[in-house]
């Protein structure tokens, strides 16, 4: 079902020349949240992330106490099983695993006892809910800053009451909250008004990291139609993302 990923193709040719090495959105660890049911799918969708390039991930799995009450130990026991079935599969590629934070009152509990998973510098990826904002949301993202992290908001043309209140996401990155699009908002995946947003975001200039936010087959397959795009091209060939500054830099990357 996925072989037109498996083409010999450079990882320069597919993402650009080393910015795009590293995703920082996914959610590939089995069983835990809404992603990966299985081990077998873990390693599917990440052998089809290596086939289009990439060549570092930070996955991400919900933590959101009502539906996804992940803890620090669950993931890294997850992603220690992860590794070594990439490791078994002579998948030549590095995974790190942190958190997709939902914004409620659990969360700033965490926060206050700094009981986070960060990744990069001290980044750490935060969502809200997709009907109302986080009434909290300024308040928190500065509290984040002043502890030492660096927060990122996840898909932020998702959140569509901004569309009539587009100067919010000004506000939220004055605050110093970086701001992550998904690939597939830009090939209308989520609906053509997620799609304006994230090219309005990306006209401003405001989008420090891009992600696959990869859940599933759906999402691969749709990335790799995407990286046959003129969208895809036109993108890598006039933003710069930031996605570099995260892989540790003690991390080997294999380029083949």
């Amino acid at each position: 079902m996925l072989s037109f990923f498996r083409k010999k193709t450079s990882p320069e040719q597919l993402i650009g020349p080393g910015q795009l090495l590293c995703d920082m959105h996914s959610h590939l660890l089995p069983g835990i949240d809404d992603g990966a049911p299985t081990i077998a799918d873990s390693i599917r969708l990440i052998r089809g992330l290596y086939d289009l390039g990439y060549r570092h991930l930070i996955t991400t799995p919900h933590v959101f106490k009502e539906y996804y009450p992940n803890t620090p130990a669950i993931i890294r026991e997850k992603l220690t099983e992860v590794q070594a079935a990439l490791k078994e599969e002579g998948i030549n590629i590095t995974i790190e695993a942190a958190a997709e934070y939902y914004l409620d009152e659990h969360f700033e509990v965490l926060m206050q006892n700094d009981d986070l998973l960060t990744f990069g510098r001290r980044h750490v990826l935060i969502e809200m809910s997709f009907y109302a904002p986080y009434p909290r949301l300024h308040e928190t993202i500065f509290q984040l800053c002043t502890k030492g992290y660096k927060p990122i908001l996840a898909h932020p043309e998702r959140y569509t009451y901004y569309a009539t209140q587009f100067e919010q996401y000004e506000q939220i990155k004055n605050y110093g909250c970086a701001l992550q699009i998904n690939w597939l908002s830009l090939n209308g995946h989520y609906g053509k008004v997620v799609k304006d947003l994230a090219r309005k975001l990306r006209e401003k200039q405001w989008v420090d990291f891009i992600g696959t936010e990869m859940h599933h087959d759906q999402h691969l397959q749709g990335l790799g139609r995407l990286t046959k795009s003129d969208e895809w091209q036109n993108l890598l060939s006039k933003q710069a993302f930031q996605n570099s500054v995260l892989i540790p830099a003690d991390t080997t990357l294999f380029q083949s």
